[in-house]
């Protein structure tokens, strides 16, 4: 009998809890709001598929002024583009756990990127987790300098139950 067992799941539903949290030279925080479809079998990575849109408007830096100035279109612009959304198009195994590629859709710009993640199944809590950085000027969104602070660090923590 092995110390880590999972049990294979075809799928996943999003439930309370879960955190997207952003760091950059300009703004830090979180976004409040997000749905999606998860299809994840540890056992079976390349059969995995995750599809996950973040709510802009629901942006909380901690400042008032802020989150209106993120939403306007000198930023995320969330009255014309009001969905930060992801969609895989790989998932496979790493040294250190997962690596999922898909397409980011931010401002109306999509691009490819690779998010290393780790899932994490504890009894019947189970939780993905994953840090990765972002070009915010790959997307059209506030001045961009070429430099490092033009990238944003991002943190996601998504805890997840069994679709039954």
């Amino acid at each position: 009998m092995s110390a880590f067992s999972f049990a294979v799941v075809a799928g996943w539903r999003i439930v309370e809890g879960y955190q997207i949290r952003f760091d950059g030279k300009y703004a830090h925080g979180s976004f409040r709001q997000m749905e999606g479809n998860i299809r994840f079998d540890p056992g079976h990575p390349e059969d995995s598929r995750f599809e996950v849109s973040v709510d802009v408007a629901s942006i909380d830096t901690g400042i008032e002024l802020k989150n209106k100035h993120a939403k306007s279109d000198k930023w995320f612009y969330a009255e014309k583009y009001p969905r930060i959304h992801f969609a895989s198009t790989s998932v496979s195994r790493t040294d250190t756990g997962f690596v999922v590629r898909g397409e980011l859709e931010l401002k109306g710009i999509k691009k490819a990127i690779a998010i290393p993640f780790a899932f994490r199944s504890t009894g019947d809590q189970h939780v993905f987790y994953g840090r990765f950085k972002v070009n915010r000027g790959d997307f059209g969104i506030g001045k961009v300098s070429g430099g490092e602070s033009d990238s944003t660090a991002v943190e996601v923590s998504v805890p997840v139950l069994a679709l039954e």
